[in-house]
């Protein structure tokens, strides 16, 4: 065998091996932006479980609210059919407002305040938000490495030949869109 056709057929085999494990760090990292983005939708499934509960509570005492308790329940469906992060930003940002500006309106309604399944609610409402701000920032931790390693050469290479796609990051608008509801005691 003439050494041209050994350095050859090395060559070949080491391009093959790249090829592969480039491969397979890619489908380890879209799995993972896969998986993150299941722990942010679980968190945002159990926020949509607490909006019922929350609503029901408060409407018996803030029965004048009934245009924002209402976006919030439209909001809360909405949300509940959306599967993009893209499609999901400015509806989950309206919803945590609206949620947001029921908590403001308890403020007015001493009994309300006092009321123990409503201040359950509230602190389970704050801790939901809490980690689905954890949540979102992981998965966004998990886009980034993953559309850094797709948009990199030489990785790129694979990755549009192979058909991998750009993932969308879940971001609010602002930091004050992104505020827990406070719980006073």
């Amino acid at each position: 065998m003439s050494l041209i056709v050994v350095v050859a057929a090395v060559l070949g085999l080491l391009a093959l091996g790249w090829v592969v494990l480039t491969y397979n760090h890619l489908v380890r990292d879209r799995n993972r932006v896969a998986q993150s983005w299941s722990d942010v939708d679980v968190q945002l499934t159990r926020r949509h479980d607490l909006v019922p509960r929350l609503l029901e509570v408060v409407k018996g005492y803030a029965s004048y609210e009934r245009a924002l308790l209402e976006n919030i329940t439209q909001l809360r469906s909405l949300g509940s059919q959306l599967r993009s992060p893209a499609q999901l930003t400015p509806v989950e940002t309206d919803l945590a407002q609206g949620l947001q500006r029921v908590i403001a309106v308890a403020e007015a309604y001493p009994d309300l305040k006092a009321n123990e399944s409503f201040l359950g609610l509230q602190r389970e409402l704050a801790e939901t938000e809490n980690q689905i701000q954890f949540a979102r920032r992981y998965y966004n931790g998990a886009v980034n490495l993953y559309n850094t390693r797709i948009e990199s050469v030489p990785d790129m290479l694979v990755a549009k030949t192979l058909g991998f796609r750009v993932a969308e990051f879940f971001d609010l608008d602002s930091d004050e869109q992104a505020t827990t509801p406070a719980v006073r005691l």
